[in-house]
């Protein structure tokens, strides 16, 4: 018999699809939410100057992870700790080369103002995401098993899995839930998408940067659903005009998967 903390997250899991589904269809599919226009601003950015973002965002990532490693063996921490902490700053890294190229071409990269409450915006975004997502994890794990391929979960999900120190967990969390959301958001939705959305075909604008968002997870159980967020969080964020929307949907999505593994339900 599951314990109370897991039947209650089973049941708190359920009413947000099940609101999911009921906004999925206000927001997404009914006459009037097809109808309404999307507000993010086409970004005039030449090649040039995108392809110095990728390599400020690149680099700035590798030059910060590759400082912090001598003092991560100086620290002598445990090899979860040092592994999350040399991801936290990649991250940190990729903050440090998207604020160097906004501070160098603030002219054409100044992001449009949102129209609508970002919070409230990027609250529905995630309970509008989570049935997609589940529907999409369901259906990809059925075709790998068909095809006999056995994909494993990520790795971080077995990290918080098996996490006994509170403090590394918070850093855990901290990660998860701050600093992924806020970098990744800002370099694939407010980078590559806004940049390939004025230059071609909405389809690809929508799939490529997913695809490589996806991608650079490194992981193939959760590939499929992964693209299909980020289609969720670059369309979220052209309806609403503000990267904050997408930002906030992102994390209480990864902490919605935290609360799963840590309530022993699953990711």
């Amino acid at each position: 018999m599951p314990e109370t903390p897991t039947l209650v997250t089973i049941a708190v899991e359920l009413v947000i699809l099940f609101a999911g589904c009921l906004l999925l269809w206000r927001h997404v599919f009914s006459p009037a939410a097809r109808q309404q226009p999307c507000v993010l601003a086409t970004w005039d950015l030449k090649a040039g100057d995108f392809l110095l973002f990728i390599w400020l965002v690149v680099c700035g990532g590798l030059l910060v992870q590759v400082a912090a490693v001598p003092l991560l063996k100086l620290a002598q921490l445990e090899s979860t700790a040092n592994l999350i902490l040399a991801g936290a700053a990649f991250h940190a890294g990729m903050l440090l080369g998207y604020g160097v190229f906004h501070r160098l071409r603030k002219a054409v990269a100044a992001a449009p103002s949102a129209r609508r409450p970002v919070v409230t915006a990027g609250f529905a975004t995630f309970v509008i995401a989570l049935p997609v997502i589940t529907a999409a994890s369901f259906a990809w794990q059925f075709l790998l098993s068909l095809l006999g391929i056995d994909a494993q979960p990520q790795d971080l999900v077995e990290l918080f899995a098996d996490a006994k120190s509170v403090p590394l967990l918070v850093l855990m969390i901290a990660v998860a839930t701050l600093l992924a959301p806020i970098t990744e958001e800002l370099v694939f939705r407010a980078g590559f998408f806004r940049y390939c959305r004025g230059r071609m075909p909405r389809w690809a604008a929508l799939v490529l940067p997913s695809v490589l968002f996806a991608g650079l997870h490194t992981n193939l159980a959760s590939f499929v659903p992964l693209a299909l967020l980020g289609v969720v969080f670059s369309l979220a964020y052209e309806r609403t005009g503000s990267i904050a929307v997408p930002i906030i949907a992102h994390a209480l999505f990864n902490l919605n998967t935290i609360i799963l593994i840590l309530s022993g339900v699953g990711p």
